[in-house]
């Protein structure tokens, strides 16, 4: 109901919010929050970091994909051009010798990512365990 008021002649109802309940449940809510807050802990997460390999590979495979989406493979100094059905094939055949190798694939940035990741799918699918992307460091 309402509040009255009476003022000189007749009483009126008064049409203004009381903002003091407001101010008092919001002041309670501070509190309550400036108390909890330091005793949330924050999440751990558990992010990779380079260089935990137990050990360097033997040999490392490099798979080159250039501005043509043209394939290579890259040993040591011997390159050999390949189509994409040919890479996993390739890749067991030179891994076939070392017990434990890597490959890294190398692309263009110009070339579509699609064609990177049928590369990395296709070696995958091979059962290749370690496969990698190369990168260039920005100075």
């Amino acid at each position: 109901m309402p509040a009255l008021v009476s003022r000189g002649r007749g009483r009126r109802t008064i049409n203004e919010i009381n903002m003091v309940p407001f101010i008092d449940v919001m002041l309670v809510l501070l509190i309550i929050f400036m108390v909890t807050a330091p005793l949330i802990t924050p999440s751990v997460i558990d992010l990779p970091s380079v260089g935990k390999a137990a050990r360097q590979p033997d040999q490392v495979i490099q798979i080159i994909i250039s501005k043509n989406e043209s394939i290579e493979m890259k040993i040591k100094d011997k390159t050999t051009a390949l189509m994409l059905k040919e890479v996993a094939g390739a890749v067991k055949n030179a891994q076939s010798g070392s017990t434990s190798s890597a490959v890294v694939i190398s692309a263009d940035k110009n070339i579509k990512y699609e064609t990177v990741v049928k590369v990395m799918d296709t070696l995958q699918r091979a059962g290749v365990q370690r496969v990698g992307l190369s990168v260039q460091l920005a100075h």
